[in-house]
């Protein structure tokens, strides 16, 4: 009989911020890797340091630390100087605790504060006009100003029930520890007094068996009665049974900055140097289909681009810069199967298109990629508690799904590539797919309850941005 949520949560209030649940068992099914140790804490907050390097396949693969959680809320303080000045300086105390405990990296804790735009609106309307970012690729694109801050929108494969999220505040705490996750949601959301109002919690673990043992995708499904579980690859990184963490497939540390590429215009002040965008949404996954449905080499078509030579069974595929697909071929793809690979219509987007020198004067070749992801297996359904269940469409029984966490230039980046997936390619061609069609790779599996875009501020401006000028 598939476990309900209150079975998993073992009697525990769905409500409290430090309750674990189903997750608890990502403890018991694995042990914490080795983690390098970290150096001095990096101006921007989106970074990851001392994640252990394996090879799989022969590829270079970073391993995700254990847990994850995002919290979003809206905020319960008043608009005033006086009170903007006690939550800042409030939460500030709250972080630099936290990070005297703990070293940034898996094996401490990391943790990411990004705002949305009800933010910037109401409480520092005219300091956001002035600082914000301007995202200069889309300004010249649509012919007015455009922020790297937008609100999200719905994708053509999107359900029509897609919510669009209007939350003041999410924070990503990551780390393999999950007494770790718990102390930090307690000095952030419990401790501080009337500062957050939380809107929902949102949990979920990364981990392939790496080192041979049965992966977390695998038990943590079948342990909560997920249909299709049995049919997950014993060592999969995630649900779907590919590793995403190709260390080539991941942006370099600082490329996903505002400044790095040069796609944003700072303004003067430069306040936002050293940022970054951040998309966050769920998604189900529709595990039994995906397995049941589609064969190997079908798998391996959708994830990846039709007709890519892969030996059955493998896991992790190279994603390096010379393997990336450019526009031409992946509508060279669709003339021919009708079909395109995710991966490979992602990348026209998500890769450089000529080599790039930075403003931090790396240089960045043709095929290097942009984003950076953090998002996470989960099983809630579709988040582990929130405030507005009947809104959110929130269910007792778990369900598999994800939690994606993506760090991007800007907004407009993002939903370029994210277009891009639907068959809209940034050189302007439209692939004539139906919405969700099964030649759109995954989407036919997926189905997205929630989105919402963030700014993160660099670290020295996490704490209410903006709200300490005048």
């Amino acid at each position: 009989m598939p476990l309900t949520r209150r079975h998993l949560l073992g009697g525990v209030a769905a409500g409290g911020l430090a309750a674990a649940g189903i997750y608890e068992l990502v403890d018991w099914f694995t042990q914490a890797p080795e983690r390098a140790s970290a150096g001095a804490l990096p101006p921007e907050q989106h970074l990851l340091d001392g994640v252990r390097l394996i090879r799989d396949n022969r590829v270079e693969v970073l391993v995700p630390p254990l847990h994850h959680k995002v919290v979003t809320a809206k905020l319960l303080v008043g608009e005033g100087a006086a009170d903007l000045r006690d939550a800042r300086v409030a939460l500030e105390s709250a972080l630099r605790r936290l990070e005297e405990r703990f070293e940034p990296t898996p094996a401490g804790l990391v943790i990411t504060v990004a705002w949305g735009l009800p933010y910037f609106r109401r409480y520092v309307p005219g300091q956001a006009a002035t600082h914000l970012p301007i995202d200069l690729r889309a300004t010249r694109a649509r012919g007015r100003p455009v922020r790297v801050l937008e609100d999200a929108i719905r994708f053509p494969s999107d359900p029509d029930s897609t919510i669009l999220e209007q939350n003041d505040v999410a924070v990503l705490l990551r780390s393999d520890s999950l007494a770790h996750i718990a102390d930090g949601s307690k000095a952030l959301f419990d401790d501080l007094g009337a500062v957050f109002q939380v809107t929902s919690i949102r949990r979920g673990f990364a981990g392939g068996g790496f080192d041979g043992g049965t992966s977390l995708p695998k038990q943590m499904a079948t342990a909560a009665g997920i249909p299709g579980a049995d049919l997950i690859p014993d060592t999969a990184e995630l649900f779907l049974g590919f590793t995403s963490t190709q260390k080539a497939a991941l942006g370099p540390p600082r490329i996903a900055n505002l400044e790095t590429l040069g796609y944003a215009d700072l303004r003067a002040s430069g306040y936002f140097a050293q940022g970054t965008h951040m998309h966050l949404s769920h998604l189900f996954e529709d595990i039994a289909a995906w397995y049941q449905t589609f064969d190997f080499k079908a798998r391996v078509d959708t994830t990846f681009r039709p007709g890519l030579a892969v030996k059955p069974g493998t896991q992790t595929v190279p994603q390096g810069p010379e393997n990336a697909q450019t526009a031409a071929q992946v509508e060279r793809d669709y003339a021919r199967h009708r079909q395109i690979g995710h991966s490979g219509s992602l990348q026209t987007a998500s890769r450089l298109g000529h080599d790039v020198v930075g403003s931090d004067g790396i240089r960045y070749p043709k095929g290097t990629a942009i984003p950076q992801r953090a998002d996470f297996n989960t099983l809630d359904n579709p988040f582990f508690w929130t405030a507005e269940p009947e809104r959110d469409g929130f269910a007792d029984a778990p369900a598999a799904g994800l939690h994606f966490v993506i760090f991007n230039p800007t907004s407009d980046d993002f939903r370029r590539t994210r277009l891009a997936m639907d068959g809209v390619l940034p050189d302007g061609t439209r692939l004539p797919f139906e919405p969700r069609s099964l030649g759109q790779g995954f989407n036919q599996i997926l189905a997205t309850t929630h989105r919402q875009n963030f700014l993160v501020p660099p670290r020295r401006h996490r704490s209410f941005p903006l709200s300490e000028l005048p």
